[in-house]
């Protein structure tokens, strides 16, 4: 096999490859011979059918198998010989592959940039610490009460906000009644979601035996497209007003949740919440670590895997274009100045991805078959009923498992570098965990 560098420019590289035809013709009568030891043919004996017979009716197919072999055989050797760390699959051209003469392509192949070790004691960082307040549990052991409520129906005066009317209604759009517009005995809760924007807001003050008329306009976006941004009206008869009568807050109700009694309540709400904080709070640290880590990185990277990564945000960003549904700032710029930033943002991923599976294979920081295999296990507990399917799905899908080994290794290059930066703890309020973690 003949290698000639043909173009060396940046992490560019690209090899013109010349493969011998006797190696070709080698390779094709030696597959040609094990084909022919197995055929059975009419007229002639299982495994000697003449050599003639198989090249006349299996020669381009199996010349066609032999090509490709060859290609695949000889692009690996020219990424050994040249010590490569190909960043994308290389990309092939047959220049000449002719029976009979020598198989030439070229391979252009994008490399993987020398990745500098950051200086992780120089990254100085903040964790920010919040305890659970008595009055966030006891809001917490509220709402568990208020999911735990049951409806008694009461009398003698109109429903407020978080209360429900039991109603019968009728829907009109320019004065016709339209399919699926009316309703009996349905329990509406008093300014709840659920319904058309604006409808249940004007239940408000409604008492049982009243009738009321509800203006409404379905949003453009509604399902039914024939109602969708038409203006409605839906003449409303209260039936019945019912409110939520919550539990108790006694031992009788924490042992219903599973718990012995309110103590063990109260502190397996503290823990949910401290775990809450406490997520929110590594959340906010990684982003601060991810960013000093880009200021620290200033390697090249890789031309194909940013146009690759710019491809699948862009997507989502042009959906939402033609939606209507760009948010903040994005919704005032024009799609060239999107398109440069969200390319910035598509090369800040791909260099810090880069840079952190760098950081994981100098240190050998490896996800185990144990954590693979629980991270799997968590997955296939997401489809119940669907559990040997998803499972097998996985087995058979190697891009799937490395989807579920990614995070896990990115956690665990995390806590590595964070056990070696500078880490100060700072008490902060649950808010302003929130606020960090969300990049504010």
């Amino acid at each position: 096999m003949q290698v000639t560098e043909v173009a060396n420019e940046g992490l560019k590289r690209a090899y013109s490859v010349v493969v011998p035809a006797a190696a070709i013709a080698a390779q094709k009568d030696k597959r040609l011979a094990e084909l022919g030891k197995d055929l059975r043919i009419p007229g002639f004996r299982p495994g000697k059918v003449p050599a003639k017979v198989v090249q006349a009716r299996y020669g381009q197919a199996v010349m066609g198998e032999v090509l490709e072999a060859s290609v695949n055989e000889a692009q690996g050797e020219v990424v050994k010989q040249n010590n490569l760390r190909p960043a994308l699959q290389p990309k092939i051209e047959l220049v000449n592959f002719a029976e009979g003469t020598d198989l030439e392509f070229r391979m252009d192949v994008e490399i993987l940039p020398e990745i500098p070790m950051p200086d992780f004691a120089a990254i100085s960082l903040t964790r920010l610490k919040a305890t659970p307040a008595e009055a966030a549990v006891q809001e917490a052991l509220d709402g568990i009460a208020r999911r735990n409520a049951s409806l008694e129906e009461t009398e003698g005066r109109a429903a407020a906000k978080g209360e429900v009317l039991v109603c019968d209604f009728v829907g009109r759009i320019d004065g016709e009644e339209f399919p699926g517009g009316a309703a009996n005995d349905m329990p509406i809760e008093v300014a709840g979601a659920g319904f058309i924007p604006g409808f249940t807001e004007q239940l408000e003050g409604m008492a049982p035996g009243e009738t009321r008329v509800v203006s409404v306009t379905f949003p453009e976006e509604y399902g039914a497209k024939e109602l969708a941004g038409k203006a409605a009206e839906f003449t409303v008869t209260a039936k019945a007003l019912k409110v939520y009568a919550k539990p108790a807050q006694d031992d009788e109700f924490a042992k219903k949740m599973g718990l012995d009694d309110m103590a063990a309540l109260r502190a397996r709400i503290t823990e949910m919440l401290q775990a809450e904080y406490d997520a929110g709070a590594r959340m906010a640290v990684k982003r601060k670590l991810l960013d000093a880590l880009a200021d620290q990185a200033s390697f090249p990277v890789p031309e194909g895997m940013v146009e690759n990564e710019f491809a699948q945000i862009w997507q989502r960003v042009e959906a939402d274009m033609k939606a209507g549904k760009l948010e903040g700032d994005d919704a005032s710029k024009d799609e060239a100045t999107l398109k440069a930033e969200y390319r910035g943002i598509a090369e800040r991923r791909i260099r810090l991805g880069l840079l952190i599976a760098e950081i994981g294979r100098t240190n050998n920081i490896e996800v185990t078959r144990e954590e693979l295999g629980n991270a799997l296990r968590q997955e296939v507990a997401r489809y119940p009923g669907q559990e040997k399917q998803v499972f097998e799905f996985f087995q058979k899908n190697p891009q799937a498992m490395e989807n579920l080994r990614s995070p896990i290794f990115e956690e665990k290059v995390v806590d590595f570098m964070l056990e070696l930066a500078k880490v100060d703890t700072q008490d902060a309020t649950p808010e302003e965990i929130q606020k960090a973690a969300a990049g504010e």
